[in-house]
């Protein structure tokens, strides 16, 4: 199974999800989206993590990579 990386955890943290590497790895393979799912769209985050996830993407740097880290991790459910 892949390693979340470090700073997937800082995103975790800040959706007020648990933030271990193992916590990351059972939500992403317990929250797997099909193709046609935006991550934001998701039906599994609260209102408060849709905005902040919008958030980072608009922010465009650093942040905006971790949510990508995150949507790529989510379709391919590993």
């Amino acid at each position: 199974m892949e390693q979340p990386s470090h700073e997937l955890k800082t995103l975790f943290d800040q959706l007020g999800l648990p933030s271990d590497g193992k916590a990351i790895d059972d939500f992403i393979m317990a929250h797997p989206l099909d193709p046609n799912t935006k991550l934001v769209d998701a039906p599994f985050w609260s209102d408060q993590q849709q905005d902040l996830l919008r958030e980072w993407l608009l922010a465009d740097g650093e942040e905006a990579v971790l949510v990508d880290q995150l949507n790529v991790r989510l379709h391919d459910g590993k």
